[in-house]
């Protein structure tokens, strides 16, 4: 064998090095779109039973809400403006944070009858959504975590090389809109 084959060859191997070497860094991007979609519906399970669970909630604080009605109300259009909802993360971050507005208001109210916190149904219903938003609380943050890590493969070189020539986008985070709710509470016992 020649020094030109050997060139050649040394060449050869090189450029398929480099092929694997893309083929795996565009492989790595399209798991981790796959995570970040899968992640989301994730979070969709979980919005989609705590949008079952709502009017429930709301058939039991009815019948003891009687002069409460706005109340009632806005619950239930905060639940469907949050169900249809057609953006992306954005957008049912403000729906979602609204709704737990609502939510959170009715709870406040509730507890100006008796009769209603001490119901089976109500303790019932609270505990199931209580439940449920620990787990839209942790689909979002594992939603979040995943979006990290895509965006960060995109941004860094070279696999951004490889996601701007295959069109890989950033996604949005699943983020509070309200400042408020990212503070720590103020415990008081004065």
């Amino acid at each position: 064998m020649g020094t030109q084959t050997m060139v050649i060859i040394a060449a050869v191997v090189v450029v398929l090095l480099l092929i694997l070497y893309f083929i795996a860094l565009y492989n790595g991007l399209v798991r981790k779109r796959n995570t970040v979609r899968n992640s989301w519906s994730q979070i969709d399970v979980q919005l989609k039973r705590r949008y079952d669970l709502i009017p429930n909630l709301v058939e039991v604080c009815k019948g003891y809400m009687k002069h409460e009605r706005e109340v009632l109300e806005n619950v239930i259009k905060a639940r469907t403006q949050a169900i249809n909802v057609t953006g992306g993360a954005a957008e049912h971050a403000k729906a979602e944070n609204y709704l737990t507005q609502t939510l959170r208001s009715l709870f406040a109210v509730a507890e100006n009858y008796p009769n209603l916190k001490a119901n089976e149904n109500m303790l019932a219903l609270q505990e199931e959504l209580t439940s449920t938003e620990n787990r839209i609380s942790y689909a979002r943050q594992h939603y979040n975590d995943n979006v990290l890590s895509l965006n960060n493969k995109i941004e860094i070189f070279p696999s951004n090389v490889v996601a701007n020539m295959f069109g890989f986008n950033k996604e949005e985070f699943f983020e509070l809109e309200e400042t408020a709710e990212r503070l720590a509470p103020k415990v008081s016992f004065t």
